[in-house]
């Protein structure tokens, strides 16, 4: 028998390593900074570029920048003209994602907007091809219906964190107060029976579920 924590160390060294600029800002991000858990790491990151380089997404919008690292990763499968919009609320993330996407080249495809994702959704006049949500959990259904009428027919979503530690799943104790794992599993709930979409719930690291748009 083997454990999952065997079986994603196989995974780990059966993928694609990440790129140099992407293993500096990966420990970078363990050192440095607290809930460094929160960036999408080796496996999820080649996923996300395996995933936009079928796409092939012209406009691509994220939701939780971080330090920037899912952002680099969703930027390798851009199209030639592609641009990808990422939205970060905290200010204190804005230098070391900034040198990060000018250190990749990315500075004329990446667009960086600090601040709260309700506010500035709205004001990108754009069609969206892929998005990734992965900001306050609490929030995953605003932000899933800000945007998807924006998607086109066709198109993809990403939410991570779907899992939320386990506590997503039905048989886990919650207690009343952790409105985070209520609002994960209602929304789990809700995209299963929402007839506008298709979906697959990946179970890697946390959990991420892929829409499609119908």
């Amino acid at each position: 028998m083997y454990s999952p924590d065997d079986a994603q160390r196989y995974a780990d060294r059966h993928t694609t390593p990440e790129s140099p600029l992407l293993a500096r800002l990966n420990r970078e991000t363990h050192v440095q900074l607290l809930h460094a858990r929160m960036l999408s790491g080796h496996a999820q990151g080649r996923l996300l570029s395996m995933l936009s380089h079928m796409v092939r997404p012209r406009r691509v919008l994220e939701l939780g920048t971080f330090t920037g690292y899912s952002a680099l990763c969703l930027a390798e499968g851009l199209t030639q003209d592609g641009l990808l919009h990422t939205v970060e609320q905290n200010p204190e993330l804005e230098t070391r994602i900034r040198r990060y996407v000018r250190e990749a080249g990315e500075e004329n495809r990446i667009q960086l907007h600090i601040g709260n994702a309700r506010e500035l959704v709205p004001a990108l006049a754009e069609t969206w091809d892929l998005v990734f949500i992965d900001a306050d959990k609490i929030n995953n259904d605003t932000y899933y219906e800000l945007v998807l009428p924006q998607v086109r027919p066709g198109g993809f979503l990403l939410i991570d964190n779907v899992l939320w530690g386990g506590k997503a799943l039905d048989e886990y104790p919650v207690k009343p107060s952790d409105k985070d794992t209520f609002a994960v599993r209602a929304f789990n709930d809700k995209v299963q029976a929402d007839e506008r979409v298709e979906n697959v719930f990946l179970p890697l690291r946390d959990g991420l579920l892929l829409v499609r748009k119908r």
